[in-house]
């Protein structure tokens, strides 16, 4: 350390006593810190989360639509199947639900970190963040043929806000840590793609370079002019994107790649040699006298009477056409931008990418099974290229329309491999939902047990306090069951960690007949399968008004509940009839019904000016609202069927056959043990959804072959904003009933 000079120590000690912060100088005076140029920001920390949350499989889907029982007889040469069809080895390409600095921070930290370098560890990651600071999560959705604007839920808000709310300053900091884990993520022969356009390509070069400590290849410009940008007076109309790539380490993979251009023979300069080969020539250029000959030995060098020489390179002739081959440089002008996407690649996802863009990283950057990523997943172009090109796949994203949009594109990719006799790997959905619950609530197990318990009840007793505060409840004493009481209803919040069962829904139904209580709502993360709509009936024959209402995961967040802007939504109904033929046994979806809103139609008649229209979600309405140049308002119900709230639904044939199984991590010696959640995993065996192209759905099932006896079905509904709802029926198959 150089010494100070007494001014300078007279300094550092008048900023001291001031309570004021050193200058920069002082740093590298008092520290040893060799850099020279450094990336400061306002919050910058070197610090990564380290949290590890179990994931939780959810859902799982290895046959894409099994029509007929001998459908399942698949891709022996791959993997091997059940007789339902089920991959039972191999890896299990991944889509997950979640907030992705928990997901990578658990990826990298607990037992699914082995898996992943069992494969070979992540050979490519690309993300598309989301760079546009009006990317705000909205969506739209189909209604017929009008288009409704689904705003963000509260959490997607919040991610919003995280991103963009101080501005770069915030966006720096949410993507730099998500960098950091994903570095530590990737294989040390991997590289990473970085999406960006104008408003951030600069800060994240500086940040990549950071992160990746100068391992920089290539800034690609993907050029989509054909869209022809809009021009704005003062500058060039802005018409491409950039693509950002580094590497790990120096020594990473990478193949060149090429396009194909066929151009007729006739007029196109090349030239046919004494065996029929089809060439041109170039200039010798910087070749030395050493390659000079070995393209001499290999046939291709040509010299003049003057001893010029130039280099021929050969092309494909097929007699009329000469196949031109020619190396992707870093400026991409071939591939059109998503509006100009054909109509069976289009999801309606505002941010799809081509996918031919995400075949030409694929290609460079990795090889067939090697194991792709994308922690920004949008519609699930990365997923679905990889699919289609045999890579591994594992991507994740926070939105749940996101996820939906992903399941059904992978769904369909699998339908089409299988139609073309290709092999497919089975994919599950996973979220990390009811352990960040615990994550929230989590006790510290360094404690003693005393301590813990403690710590338990100061937690869950904090816990139910916000869970109230958001749904706006006024606190209640000397009751067993309630916690609560809001607009002359009770109130009772349903368990932490588990579900709400009947016998939970039974001791609130006990309670209010011994006290003469008839307005209950109940408040739950999840619902025991089956629970409803039966209890409702039950709890309405005995003159009890049972609402059962979710409670989201935007409780969470302190300044949600503080501006009161948590949405608690009452739980969807799905009625469904089992058809038995023999041994086999299909299903009928007779009625699903929801009770979104979002907007009122008094609000929008109120506010909307002449010649306007507004549409609206209202008790689980969609309603057009329309005003004339007279003013006149005119409402239009857009929902018209209760079918026109479903987006998708499936069917598990066998439901409760296989248990969900997490690693969680012991206590006593750090290592990692299985354990059963006390959930099911929905497989997910026959399908009917809408896409952009076919808005049409199936009603009723396939046929599927059962042994005889009971079997449970597992149906499970998406509704047009991505949100799911499962029920389950017992039914006789074969022998008596």
């Amino acid at each position: 350390m150089p010494k100070l000079t007494d001014q300078e120590q007279q300094e550092i000690v008048r900023f001291i006593e001031a309570g004021q912060p050193l200058p920069d100088k002082y740093r590298f005076l008092l520290f040893e810190d060799k850099r020279e140029v450094e990336l400061v920001w306002n919050g910058k920390t070197n610090e990564v989360c380290n949290v590890v949350l179990p994931f939780q499989v959810i859902e799982q889907v290895d046959e894409p639509r099994a029509e007929k029982p001998d459908d399942n007889a698949l891709q022996p040469s791959l993997f091997t199947m059940d007789n339902r069809g089920r991959q039972l080895k191999g890896w299990t390409n991944k889509l997950i639900w979640g907030d992705n600095k928990l997901i990578l921070s658990s990826l990298k930290n607990g037992p699914l970190r082995a898996e992943i370098e069992a494969q070979g560890g992540l050979k490519l990651i690309y993300i598309d963040p989301p760079f546009d600071v009006g990317a705000d999560f909205s969506m739209d959705i189909e209604i017929g043929d009008d288009t409704f604007l689904k705003k963000p839920n509260i959490l997607e808000e919040i991610a919003y806000r995280d991103t963009w709310g101080r501005g770069a300053d915030s966006f720096i900091a949410m993507i730099y840590e998500r960098l950091m884990l994903m570095r530590d993520l990737l294989a040390e022969d991997g590289s990473i793609y970085v999406h960006c356009d104008w408003r951030v390509n600069g800060l994240i070069r500086l940040v990549l370079d950071d992160v990746f400590l100068g391992q920089f290849h290539n800034h690609i410009v993907w050029s989509y002019g054909g869209r022809g940008a809009k021009s704005i007076g003062g500058q060039f109309p802005r018409n491409h994107d950039d693509i950002l790539l580094f590497s790990k380490n120096r020594d990473y993979q990478f193949r060149r790649v090429d396009t194909i251009k066929k151009i007729p023979f006739n007029g196109s300069g090349y030239r046919l040699d004494e065996v029929g080969r089809c060439y041109r020539t170039a200039p010798r250029g910087m070749y030395t006298d050493e390659s000079i000959k070995r393209l001499e030995a290999e046939g291709r060098i040509m010299q003049n009477s003057k001893g010029t020489i130039r280099i021929k390179y050969f092309e494909e002739y097929d007699g009329n056409f000469v196949y031109e081959k020619k190396q992707v440089g870093d400026v991409w002008e071939d591939i059109p931008d998503a509006m100009h996407m054909s109509t069976t690649e289009k999801t309606g996802y505002g941010t799809q990418k081509p996918e031919a863009l995400l075949e030409r990283i694929l290609r460079a950057s990795s090889n067939e099974g090697d194991l792709v990523a994308d922690f920004f997943c949008g519609s699930g172009t990365t997923a679905a290229v990889a699919e289609k090109l045999g890579r591994k796949w594992l991507v994740c994203d926070l939105g749940k329309f996101a996820i939906h949009t992903t399941r059904k594109r992978l769904i369909g990719v699998q339908r089409q491999l299988k139609t073309e006799g290709q092999d497919y790997r089975a994919f599950e959905i996973l979220n990390l939902g009811k352990y960040e619950r615990q994550h929230y609530v989590g006790v510290n197990p360094s404690l003693r047990e005393e301590e813990q318990r403690k710590q338990a009840e100061e937690k869950e007793a904090a816990f139910l306090e916000l869970i109230l505060r958001a749904y706006q409840t006024q606190k209640t004493e000397g009751f067993a069951s309630f916690h609560g009481k809001k607009a002359g209803r009770l109130v009772s919040v349903g368990p932490i960690n588990l579900p709400v069962t009947r016998l939970f829904v039974e001791a609130v139904m006990l309670e209010c007949r011994q006290k003469h209580i008839t307005k209950v709502d109940i408040l739950g993360f999840e619902f025991e399968m089956g629970l409803f709509p039966n209890v409702l009936d039950d709890a309405r024959n005995i003159g009890i008004d049972l609402a059962l209402k979710y409670i989201p995961r935007d409780v969470f967040d302190k300044r949600a509940v503080e501006k009161h802007q948590v949405v608690f939504h009452d739980v969807a109904a799905i009625e469904v009839k089992p058809l038995v033929k023999k041994n086999s046994v299909a299903v009928q979806l007779t009625d699903f019904s929801v009770f979104y809103s979002q907007d009122s139609v008094a609000h929008a008649e109120a506010t909307l000016k002449d010649k306007a229209r507004r549409i609206v979600v209202e008790q689980g309405q969609i309603v057009k609202v329309s005003k004339d140049a007279k003013g006149i308002v005119k409402r239009t119900v857009l929902t018209k069927k209760w079918t026109d709230w479903i987006d998708y639904w499936s069917v598990d044939f066998d439901f409760q056959s296989k248990r969900e199984i997490v690693r969680v991590q012991r206590e006593d010696n750090g290592g990692w043990e299985e354990r059963w959640t006390g959930d099911y995993i929905f497989e997910n065996e026959w399908q009917s959804f809408r896409t952009k192209k076919d808005r049409s759905l199936e009603l009723t099932s396939a046929y599927h072959e059962c042994l005889p006896g009971r079997h449970k079905l597992a149906v499970k509904v998406v509704d047009i904003f991505g949100n799911d709802t499962m029920t389950i029926v017992e039914v006789a198959v074969g022998g008596k009933k």
